[in-house]
């Protein structure tokens, strides 16, 4: 016996590893793919003044060239079903003055595919010294793929041009372009209380639309904001954003992968910002509830403060609202309180919570689990959830214990640090 039982322990140990090496915990990847094309101190880049001027409508096929720098004019229309294609490397500077916003409207397309060693920059036009959060408008992307609002087709809040400003449709798979290894610095221009544009605005986009490799820094509102439509979106950095990172509403069917927000406490609103914000509508009244109502698959998904002490400034990590389907699953969720916050309409009942699943994840340094803002739901809330089966794991370690290199200063990587014995579940 005394010669067996080590094997067998050792037979047992090596299962258990293969098993946690089969199901890694956030962002993901040989090698770490923040590198190279990313840019964390946007702030301090000197980019070429602008060359050529883009402003009005764009109804045929163009290309931008990365010899050229680019001055994005007033809200830019892309139309007539043109493509506007852009070459690796190409630096556009969104015009504070006139609020540059770039809009692919609704049969159009973008083909942005940058490099990992020649990103597409989107950035502002002031200078170093100067650049803050909003200085111009971002990007919209409107599609033709199902939304659940009455009548299958709305406009942006967006004071778009009327006969341009529409999305939805019955085409799920809906192409509307490329967005691979683009940054977009510096966006999301409040045009008014109510209204805010987004770092990027995805409405009733189809899931044959590429969204890989896009990091979203400094948006004075939602870094990727979603309005419907079917969407396959992976590698994705939001990046001190003041609003949500990934916000989601009117249906949307999402399969979000190998992402990441990190958040800063000084850059968040008192709105209640948030790195996942899900909802199926802004007023049950104007949704059609015979429409598929938002399911999230979210999968190897960082969510990070890189404030460790944030003094109360970071709240919860994720909000979902009632009528919403999310599931959360090998992740990673580091510094917020709570870890989740439930609508208070969504009830501790199976069925309800049945549509939002969290499983086989590290919960790090989060001041409270699942609550509700109902607060009488907690206690069987919890209890729901601390089933073994979803394998939440709490842990209080430090953040450079738990992720490889989380300094942002330098050339950071959020990957889960493989010599840390509590992440990889030993």
């Amino acid at each position: 016996m005394k010669t067996k039982l080590p094997i067998a322990l050792l037979c047992l140990l090596s299962t258990f590893l293969s098993h946690a090496q089969q199901l890694p915990k956030g962002i993901t990847g040989n090698t770490n793919w923040m590198n190279n094309w990313t840019n964390f101190n946007p702030a301090k880049t000197e980019y070429n003044e602008a060359t050529n001027i883009i402003a009005g409508t764009i109804d045929k096929d163009t290309k931008l060239f990365k010899r050229n720098t680019y001055q994005l004019v007033g809200v830019v229309y892309v139309t007539n079903n043109a493509t506007l294609t852009i070459e690796p490397g190409t630096v556009i500077r969104g015009d504070d003055k006139t609020c540059g916003t770039l809009v692919i409207t609704n049969g159009a397309k973008i083909n942005a595919e940058g490099l990992e060693t020649d990103p597409i920059v989107f950035t502002s036009n002031k200078e170093v010294t100067e650049r803050r959060p909003g200085d111009w408008g971002g990007i919209i992307i409107l599609g033709k793929a199902p939304i659940n609002t009455i009548g299958g087709i709305h406009i942006l809040p967006f004071d778009l041009e009327p006969m341009l400003n529409h999305y939805g449709g019955q085409d799920a798979e809906d192409n509307s372009g490329i967005l691979k290894y683009v940054r977009i610095e510096y966006s999301g221009r409040k045009l008014s209380a109510a209204k805010e544009l987004n770092g990027l605005s995805l409405a009733g986009v189809g899931r044959k639309t590429v969204l890989s490799n896009i990091q979203i820094s400094y948006s004075n509102d939602d870094s990727f904001e979603s309005y419907g439509g079917d969407l396959i979106m992976n590698n994705l950095i939001s990046y001190r954003t003041t609003d949500d990172d990934f916000d989601f509403t009117q249906g949307v069917q999402c399969n979000i992968s190998n992402s990441i927000a990190i958040r800063n406490p000084f850059s968040s609103d008192i709105s209640g910002s948030r790195c996942f914000e899900v909802d199926s509508y802004d007023k049950i009244a104007n949704t059609d509830m015979s429409k598929k109502l938002t399911k999230i698959n979210a999968n190897n998904i960082t969510l990070v403060n890189t404030e460790e002490n944030n003094q109360g400034l970071v709240r919860e990590s994720i909000y979902v609202r009632e009528n919403t389907f999310f599931n959360l699953t090998n992740s990673i969720v580091s510094g917020f309180a709570p870890f989740v916050l439930l609508e208070g309409n969504i009830g501790n009942g199976d069925a309800n919570l049945a549509k939002i699943t969290f499983k086989n994840l590290i919960v790090n340094n989060c001041n409270g689990a699942i609550t509700s803002e109902a607060g009488a739901a907690n206690t069987a809330i919890q209890q729901y959830y601390s089933n073994p089966a979803f394998d939440i794991n709490f842990t209080t370690i430090k953040n450079s214990e738990l992720f490889t290199m989380p300094n942002i200063k330098g050339n950071p990587d959020f990957r889960m640090n493989v010599n840390n014995t509590i992440a990889i579940g030993n």
